[in-house]
């Protein structure tokens, strides 16, 4: 059986052979080759058949279920595929019982704690599953770092991986310091890699195939592929990546900081964890638990499903219940600036790719729509031609690109984020004193807010979340190293910068709160970890200079709580301001009203 055509082959013509990557050659009958007339006729009927499905394939909408295996299709036309099948006809679930007795002895060993008792901390890597391109275009763009990794110049589109130590100003690993022990730990991640959020956007990925889509386009040289190049990432939910990547931050939590289900095992207790309704957040939560506690997850943690919807207060999607937020002049800040430095960095690779393809003009939207596509195809297909297309620089300035719009859009040169992230800070705290909110005057929920929702004296709490409120929450604790860099300018990539999106809030990114018992320290320490690498604290009120990033917990709660008493949610949130020309903040707090 000959080997697969190469991936830049065309799919053949009726009449044409196929030759493959080996050389060898699948010789068709041509139209000068004598057949019989019953033979020639359903030949006919049959190519009939072919250019009718294709045109039907041409107009196919957006809404509905196309696949275009077996025939040449329109560049840009979706290609979906709904598993499973509505009604299998082999379904018999009373022939394939998931326990048939006989399991045989098993024991539990002890539990896992990397966290404390490893000389050494894992590292995650972040791209298992993934192929990066082969090459990156020719020309000036190579970037100035030794081993340039395309995975993790994607901003929030990124794969979550191991920052290095120091990353974030502190020289420590994420391994309990010497002297002290890990007593607790809150964690608050996000969901995993997913598809983009609209199909039927007029930007990113569904844009661009929509304008191949209703444009004769012929391209040659590296864009070839798209002569039969069909768009094929779903919308909103979980990729089969994304699936593994909470399954494995779940295993890795467990070997991290398994030793703590001790607790829960002593005070004959399970575990709260919390999410929302949104299905790639349930589906997150419910990876990360398979992959923390094994299945079958009955009787071994609960799970809190918090709504995500207008109308609902929720901590873990703020946005929803701030009205401001649905103001592009507020909310949104980093559109502009983002789109000034997208026509710099790319001028050129909108010309260097205009020469390969026809009856389409190209713009700077289109180019980076096609790096989005990169990103989103690889994760979601674990491969895309549109990753070699550009060089090593102009992907720097995608991931740019990124942390400019969520600067100015949902981080600490928002007007928003501190409002926004400050519910979470009220419960993080509320946990820490193991005292209830007094006045839900924020994004919390009154109603959640109960001994068996949200519980006290708990030493694991794992909260999923999206990674806008991630960033949210970072500003609203005043962790300013991040902010220490100050505004970005939209002409260039300063050398140094403090916030990197890729770092702080990929696909799967983490946050750890963890709690320390330390001999070398008086009272409870905290430390704040962002996808392993060590925040330091001491930029908090009463947080000393610490060399593992610790800071005594009664110091941090009232660093926190004079963060809560000078945050105004409803002046935020409901009152009408505007922004002044040219202002701008590293707190992300309106601070001239």
């Amino acid at each position: 059986m000959p080997p697969s055509p190469s991936a830049d082959a065309k799919l053949p013509t009726l009449w044409s052979d196929t030759k493959y990557s080996d050389g060898a050659v699948l010789e068709l009958d041509s139209p000068g080759t004598r057949r019989p007339t019953a033979l020639r006729t359903t030949a006919a009927f049959i190519a009939g058949i072919i250019v009718t499905l294709t045109a039907v394939a041409q107009y196919a909408s957006w809404g509905g279920l196309y696949s275009t295996t077996g025939l040449i299709a329109t560049p840009g036309t979706p290609e979906w595929h709904d598993y499973p099948a509505p009604s299998p006809t082999n379904v018999f679930p009373s022939a394939f019982p998931s326990d048939v007795g006989y399991p045989g002895p098993t024991h539990p060993g002890a539990e896992p704690g990397v966290a404390a008792t490893a000389p050494a901390y894992p590292l995650h890597s972040g791209s298992a599953h993934l192929v990066p391109p082969p090459h990156f275009a020719k020309g000036k763009g190579k970037s100035k770092k030794d081993k340039f990794d395309i995975f993790r110049h994607w901003g929030s589109l990124s794969p979550w991986y191991s920052v290095e130590q120091g990353a974030f100003g502190v020289d420590s690993s994420p391994e309990a310091p010497e002297t002290c022990q890990i007593t607790g730990v809150h964690l608050l991640h996000r969901h995993g890699a997913r598809y983009p959020a609209d199909v039927k956007s007029t930007r990113g990925p569904a844009r661009f195939a929509a304008r191949l889509l209703s444009s004769n386009v012929s391209a040659s040289g590296p864009l070839r592929f798209l002569n039969d190049w069909t768009y094929k990432l779903g919308q909103e939910g979980l990729t089969p990546f994304g699936r593994a990547q909470l399954f494995d931050l779940g295993v890795s939590m467990r070997m991290r900081y398994g030793f703590l289900l001790k607790n829960f095992t002593a005070a004959n207790i399970l575990p709260v964890f919390r999410t929302e309704s949104q299905n790639r957040m349930l589906a997150s939560a419910q990876n990360f638990a398979l992959g923390f506690f094994g299945y079958p997850l009955d009787n071994q943690y609960q799970q809190v499903v918090t709504i995500e919807a207008s109308g609902f207060n929720n901590t873990l999607a703020p946005y929803r219940s701030c009205r401001n937020n649905a103001d592009i002049s507020k909310a949104y800040r980093g559109i502009s600036p983002s789109n000034e430095w997208i026509a710099i960095y790319l001028e050129k690779a909108v010309r260097r790719l205009q020469k390969h393809i026809s009856g389409i003009d190209l713009n700077a939207a289109d180019v980076f729509n096609m790096q989005e596509m990169c990103a989103y195809e690889t994760v979601a297909l674990g491969f895309s031609k549109f990753c070699e297309l550009f060089t090593e620089k102009e992907w720097e300035g995608f991931d740019y690109a990124y942390d400019i719009n969520f600067w100015y859009g949902v981080g600490f040169g928002s007007p928003l984020s501190k409002a926004l992230g400050i519910g979470y800070v009220q419960e993080l705290v509320s946990r820490l004193t193991q005292t209830p909110i007094e006045i839900h005057n924020s994004s919390t929920n009154a109603t959640l807010h109960n001994g068996l929702t949200f519980p006290f004296g708990h030493s694991l709490y794992v909260d999923a979340t999206h990674e806008v409120v991630i960033i949210n929450v970072l500003t609203a604790l005043g962790l300013r190293s991040f902010a220490e860099t100050g505004p970005l300018p939209a002409d260039h990539i300063p050398e140094g910068l403090s916030f990197k999106t890729s770092q702080v809030a990929p696909f799967a990114a983490n946050v750890q709160f963890q709690i320390l018992s330390c001999s070398s320290e008086p009272g409870p320490q905290i430390r704040v970890i962002v996808n392993d690498g060590v925040v330091p604290l001491n930029v908090l009120k009463g947080c000393p200079d610490n060399q593992h990033g610790m800071c005594p917990v009664d110091a941090f709660v009232e660093a926190q709580k004079e963060h809560i008493r000078t945050t105004d949610w409803n002046l935020v949130c409901n009152e009408d301001w505007k922004v002044p020309e040219g202002w701008n903040t590293t707190s992300g707090y309106p601070d001239w009203i």
